[in-house]
């Protein structure tokens, strides 16, 4: 039933062109040219001899060819690697490509996914990662663009291999999700549960991205509801602030002025955003999170579990403490005191530490008067009628 289910979700989610609207040739010199197969009001044969146009075909693990076009820009800092979306080739998007290479000012790869336009295979969501993570290797080895100088932009279906991509390279300068989607089957059935046959499951991938995330979305749109954007731009570790276009559907958002405004602000922040930055804003992301913590209760399990870190803590509260009643894995101790609320215990040694402490590690049982270690961490569990002498 599952495999039926997963067979009909990806005939779902892939609508190459067809036929598609170009074809590849071959120069005299050997270089790859196109040519429209549609109209010769498509501006693709121009790129014939337009120099800043290189038209390469990359080879996949699967052993599929397909076929990718590297816009260069020489006022360009950084590249932008574009996922499209469905029922779309390269011959569709070569205008909207130029446009976002001269107004980001970015270099920019685009590519088809196996199946569509002149690159082999059939389309599938395996095939589509194959595809992304060969260009993306292509980008490393041919132009010798690290990952730090790259910026994911993934619309609608493409939003799948660029969160796949995103979640591996954690020095990405950023990810433009347009038009995402949490996954496959949430698109076509508007459920909100986890299947293991579903495709694309963003929903998963997003907390994984360690770069700054910017989602487009239109507020009208019937394809792919804004619903999807919401949520994927509220589960981001780093989110960017989102454009959500007013009226905007699925396939018109980029005629808004209001996307190519929004888009060369967050290109422009990233360029500014040099690694030492990054670097220094993760760290303190991390120590405000760190701070908001103590004396709070943990969220990851059912037990409220406060921490506590307490600077005149002796050693014995930290040894021999029996982790073993309802305590999970994240409360085990890394500061002194990760203090779960368990019962009240009954060989704890004395009064002083039952009434108001659910940890008698603290007190122990010695030869001195006292029962209470002087230097214990939590003083409120101890009373004044807690001298034995």
């Amino acid at each position: 039933m599952g495999c039926m289910v997963s067979q009909l979700a990806s005939k779902f989610a892939f609508f190459p062109p067809s036929p598609p609207t170009y074809q590849l040739q071959k120069r005299e010199d050997g270089k790859l040219t196109v040519v429209s197969t549609v109209s010769p009001v498509v501006p693709i044969q121009k790129a014939v001899d337009d120099n800043s146009l290189d038209i390469l075909l990359v080879d996949t693990k699967h052993g599929n060819k397909i076929v990718a076009f590297y816009l260069k820009n020489p006022y360009a800092r950084l590249t932008l690697l574009y996922s499209h979306g469905n029922a779309a080739d390269l011959g569709q998007l070569y205008d909207l490509f130029v446009q976002l290479r001269v107004n980001l000012r970015v270099n920019l790869m685009g590519y088809d996914y196996s199946g569509y336009g002149a690159s082999t295979g059939k389309p599938s969501e395996s095939s589509t990662y194959a595809d992304i993570e060969a260009i993306y290797e292509c980008l490393e080895t041919e132009y010798g663009v690290s990952q730090e100088d790259v910026i994911l932009y993934g619309q609608s279906v493409g939003s799948g291999p660029t969160l796949h991509l995103a979640a591996k390279l954690p020095r990405l300068r950023g990810v433009v999700l347009h038009s995402g989607i949490l996954s496959g089957l949430r698109v076509l059935c508007h459920v909100n549960f986890r299947f293991c046959f579903d495709i694309y499951k963003n929903v998963n991938k997003i907390k994984k991205v360690k770069c700054p995330v910017l989602v487009i979305h239109g507020t009208d749109d019937d394809v792919v509801n804004w619903l999807h954007g919401n949520r994927l731009w509220e589960m981001a570790r780093e989110s960017y602030d989102p454009l959500w276009i007013k009226g905007g559907g699925h396939c018109n958002l980029e005629l808004y002025p209001d996307y190519i405004r929004h888009l060369c602000k967050f290109i422009q922040e990233m360029e500014n955003l040099t690694t030492k930055k990054r670097l220094k804003k993760i760290r303190q992301n991390v120590n405000l999170q760190t701070r908001s913590n103590i004396g709070s209760c943990c969220t990851c399990c059912g037990e409220r579990c406060c921490t506590f870190a307490w600077p005149e803590c002796s050693e014995c509260c930290c040894m021999n403490v029996s982790w073993s009643i309802n305590c999970p894995e994240c409360c085990k101790p890394h500061s002194c005191i990760k203090c779960c609320r368990l019962p009240k215990l009954s060989n704890c040694f004395g009064p002083c530490c039952c009434i108001r402490c659910s940890r008698p590690s603290c007190c122990v049982k010695r030869s001195m008067p006292s029962c209470c270690y002087p230097k214990c961490a939590r003083p409120s569990c101890c009373c004044m009628s807690c001298f034995c002498c």
